[in-house]
């Protein structure tokens, strides 16, 4: 369902990703995981064809980044870090407005909006002010909009953000449910997370792929966490970068 080919987006001289190649099968979900400015926005971005790579492509739900770019937002629910709502909409209102621009025909729309509020938990607040919703509210209305339409690939970006324990328990669960019928691209900080609902990783480092595959394969055998994980494929990522020692010259027995 995501198929990225070489993805490499440069800013100015700076490579903000460099050659990202990975896949995510039917109804997968797939942990994208790296410390801050690694390049996992960026990567999402140009997947949901918010910013075009400067080299390289992806094939998304069978449609081409580049050259079908208003096919693939068709089929992508997307759940940015910043999540874009209207302030001065009803809850309800700015999803009906959602779906009315994702090409929900009209006799669906108010069936599509309660079947996301509810699967969300949205029904108590259906006619708040977004401006006036809690930080946890306003990533669960983020959700809700990446549902309208029911598309086939969801990439959410930090989805759990803000939330308390009880919501991020429910919001995870509701991500596993979402994980047998979509094929979920999941970007989290919180790494017990990604062990809970997720098949695979994938963890990136200034820009480019360090790791990728299922958490014991990883592991290799060994007792290690996640977190041990992430950090020693990080750190060896900086440490493969560094440039060689020099060689010290030796005459006789001392070295110079």
């Amino acid at each position: 369902m995501i198929e990225a080919k070489g993805l490499t987006k440069y800013y100015g001289q700076l490579a903000a990703v460099e050659d990202v190649s990975f896949s995510v099968d039917r109804g997968e979900i797939l942990g994208f995981l790296g410390p801050n400015a690694a390049g996992k926005t960026t990567t999402m971005r140009i997947l949901t064809g918010f910013s075009p790579p400067s080299r390289g492509t992806a094939v998304v739900a069978g449609y081409d980044i580049k050259s079908d770019p208003i096919e693939v937002k068709r089929r992508v629910g997307y759940l940015p870090e910043s999540v874009p709502l209207y302030g001065e909409m009803l809850v309800s209102s700015f999803l009906e407005y959602v779906a009315e621009v994702k090409g929900v025909e009209r006799g669906r729309r108010r069936a599509e909006v309660g079947r996301v509020m509810e699967r969300c938990g949205l029904l108590e607040v259906t006619r708040r002010v977004c401006r006036n919703l809690s930080k946890g509210y306003r990533q669960r209305v983020g959700l809700a909009q990446a549902l309208i339409g029911d598309p086939p690939v969801l990439i959410l970006d930090e989805p759990t953000v803000g939330l308390d324990p009880r919501q991020v328990i429910e919001i995870r669960q509701v991500i596993k449910e979402l994980g047998q019928d979509h094929t979920v691209l999941l970007s989290t900080h919180i790494l017990p997370e990604v062990t809970m609902v997720c098949e695979r990783v994938l963890i990136i480092n200034r820009g480019r792929i360090v790791a990728q595959d299922t958490v014991a394969n990883l592991a290799r055998g060994t007792a290690r966490t996640l977190e041990e994980i992430f950090i020693s494929a990080v750190a060896q990522d900086a440490a493969d970068d560094q440039p060689a020692a020099p060689v010290a010259a030796a005459t006789g027995g001392g070295a110079l």
